[in-house]
């Protein structure tokens, strides 16, 4: 019986060798690729699991003379005085309202996506391509001061055109209702046409003969951009929702925080800028670390969640 175990046995063990030396193979044909990849790898580890080090700091008293190995170990201190703070559900509040907002706004690329691949004349589309894209390369301190400029209340084209039309002049950065408008829509602006791209670029595996079919069978346009275009970049569509939603409590730090002033700090006061103003502005490092590690695991909670419907509904996922 054991002489007919074993020639089993190491059949069996090298059936499971085959993958693994394939793999070597094919690493050795190609390690100028691995070597082109080996930049990025360094720099992910370096910049983004070596920092994972101090978040320790959460969890202790940090100070600086004594390093953080050496500061008093408290557990989850600043954890409770964060839950605790008067400050805690207006922030995320915010965090969040700032964050469903912007969500929202999702579909527009796609529906930009859609409407430039479906337009037959190519030179219009470049230009219209050019021009919406141009926006994501202006720095966001440039857009905020521009916003500022837009809407000032003394020289503000905007309230000029407003008085002129019969209205009165609005002080639209004072205004905590107008805030989060302002935040997403000036965002979207800048961001559709550059976030369109991955859409456009989707687009292009869909089947012509699939549009041929469609016409065959007198489908008009809108018919063949739900049942042929949409179904090629569902994958694509997904993915970008999960992603999305993975940062959902991740409102940009240098818009929010350029934005704020003393009338609208009620509404434009998230986690980021609370983190930042803790941390570097009060010396309270550990709990701006606390701040900012209960801000990652809540994303890392939707980016679980999301993920794990999608693949349930539709069998595509990031993991």
């Amino acid at each position: 019986m054991e002489k007919e175990r074993r020639p089993g046995s190491g059949g069996a063990l090298q059936k499971r060798g085959i993958p693994w030396k394939r793999n070597l193979r094919l690493a050795r044909q190609n390690w100028a690729l691995y070597v082109m990849l080996l930049p990025a790898v360094v720099m992910i580890i370096t910049f983004s699991y070596v920092p994972m080090y101090g978040i320790q700091i959460a969890f202790r008293d940090f100070n600086f003379a004594d390093g953080i190995l050496g500061s008093k170990w408290t557990g989850l201190k600043w954890f409770r005085y964060l839950f605790r703070s008067a400050q805690f559900w207006p922030i995320v509040r915010n965090t969040l309202v700032i964050s469903f907002y912007s969500l929202l706004t999702f579909p527009i690329p796609i529906i930009f996506a859609l409407i430039l691949h479906n337009i037959s004349n190519m030179r219009f589309k470049r230009i219209t391509q050019t021009i919406t894209y141009l926006p994501h390369f202006i720095s966001v301190v440039v857009v905020v001061g521009m916003i500022y400029t837009f809407t000032s209340y003394n020289s503000g084209w905007i309230n000029t055109v407003i008085e002129a039309l019969g209205g009165k002049r609005i002080n639209f950065m004072a205004e905590p209702g107008l805030y989060s408008h302002i935040y997403v829509w000036t965002g979207v602006w800048q961001e559709v046409g550059w976030s369109a791209i991955i859409y456009m670029a989707a687009l292009t595996n869909s089947d012509p003969e699939l549009h041929e079919a469609a016409m065959i069978d007198g489908a008009n346009k809108l018919q063949r951009i739900i049942h042929v275009d949409l179904p090629a970049i569902l994958s694509t569509v997904l993915i970008m929702l999960i992603l999305r939603c993975g940062s959902i409590m991740s409102v940009g730090f240098d818009k929010s925080f350029l934005m704020q002033n003393n009338m609208n700090l009620s509404v434009s006061e998230v986690i980021s800028t609370y983190s930042y103003k803790m941390g570097l502005q009060n010396s309270k490092y550990s709990f701006s670390t606390a701040v900012s590690l209960f801000n990652n695991v809540i994303n890392f909670t939707f980016l679980t969640v999301v993920n794990s419907v999608t693949k349930k509904i539709s069998g595509s996922g990031l993991w």
